[in-house]
């Protein structure tokens, strides 16, 4: 099994050759390439790369699939008995990308 944890955004992701993954939301241009060059593991059959905390030379080449806007997420604040409602919506933009 081959895969590899990446970290981008602040967050950190386990991806594999032809997975599909939403992320935060990168400057890149649709049906372009992204390269994610933070690598914290890498797996490859029984060899395993652990960084400390990056892997030297490893990097990951992903292509941009589309940039958009989730479903929107609704932020309902209530307290009982003092008539206190606040009702906000929130979409937050990501980018989704293939990894190669």
């Amino acid at each position: 099994m081959e895969f590899t944890i990446i970290q981008t955004g602040g967050k950190q992701y386990k991806v594999s050759s032809g997975q599909k993954l939403k992320i935060e939301k990168l400057d890149a241009e649709k049906d372009g390439k992204v390269v994610f060059d933070k690598v914290l593991l890498a797996a490859d059959g029984d060899s395993v790369k652990i960084g400390t905390p990056y892997v030297e030379g490893a990097k990951v080449e992903a292509k941009v699939l589309r940039q958009a806007r989730d479903k929107k997420k609704i932020v309902f604040k209530y307290h009982s008995k003092t008539r206190y409602r606040k009702k906000k919506g929130h979409k937050q933009p990501f980018t989704e990308v293939e990894i190669a």
